[in-house]
């Protein structure tokens, strides 16, 4: 059962509408043959898209799993310093609270996940990890790990998704940037420190992706943190045909069965 949800967000400061699947058919979102209440998937766009039916209807039935698909703009999921503009707090607070209060759904990290593709695998990874009380496993798909290459960029210098203006606007000073909470290096580094508990990670990129590198050196990054993850490569590129052979596959990770 789908289902288009509008609400006022304090986080955005504005009306939303979101999108929600529900492993049901009646009025009660826990399928009588499960024992369990409802896992919960939040599946996150990427730059310029919108929130979606991802197809994956089938396996989230077969497996008592709700989906949540929120429309975040552009915004790479962050808290911005404009006000309006607190996405991971709209993700990894709001929806959360909102879909646990109205819907018969799990509480826990172990049983809250994201996924996401491009900017929104980024986003599924800052987010899990800004919220590792909140979801247990973040799934990223040819994600966008661009904070060293924005970090980099001058004024009226731009990249292959935007300009140095855009990225300002999104992550504050981007002097700064790396060594800000933006940075999914810096979140993993204090959550270690702190001797927390991180979320578990997949990751996965075509090797003709322009983004195949950045994914390479994210994991080489968690290699040399001693962080557990899965990471996967083959032939491909940004695009479709890519993310449809790896969303099984994902999802597979994401409830235990691979």
């Amino acid at each position: 059962m789908y289902l288009n949800i509008r609400y006022y967000s304090d986080a955005l400061q504005r009306h939303v509408d979101f999108d929600v699947f529900l492993p049901t058919g009646g009025q009660n979102v826990t399928q009588p043959d499960y024992p369990a209440k409802t896992k919960t998937l939040f599946l996150l766009h990427g730059y310029t898209g919108i929130g979606e039916s991802w197809g994956l209807d089938q396996f989230a039935y077969q497996h008592n799993l709700a989906m949540v698909m929120p429309t975040a703009e552009n915004s790479f999921y962050v808290d911005s310093e404009a006000t309006g503009h607190q996405y991971a707090t709209f993700v990894g607070e709001e929806l959360v609270g909102y879909m646990r209060r109205v819907f018969s759904l799990c509480h826990g990290p172990e049983d809250t996940f994201l996924m996401g593709i491009s900017m929104g695998g980024f986003g599924a990874l800052h987010t899990a990890l800004k919220y590792p009380h909140v979801f247990g496993k973040a799934a990223g798909l040819s994600s966008a790990l661009i904070i060293h290459e924005v970090a980099a960029l001058k004024p009226g210098e731009c990249n292959d998704i935007a300009n140095e203006a855009y990225y300002r606007a999104i992550f504050g000073d981007l002097s700064k940037i790396e060594e800000s909470d933006h940075n999914p290096e810096t979140l993993i580094k204090k959550l270690k420190a702190a001797g927390e508990k991180l979320p578990e990670i997949y990751l996965c990129c075509g090797t003709e992706d322009f983004l195949y590198q950045k994914n390479r050196d994210f994991h080489q990054f968690l290699l040399s943190e001693n962080v557990p993850h899965e990471y996967h490569e083959s032939p491909g590129i940004h695009d479709d045909i890519f993310w449809n052979e790896y969303k099984p596959k994902a999802l597979a990770w994401l409830m235990n069965e691979d």
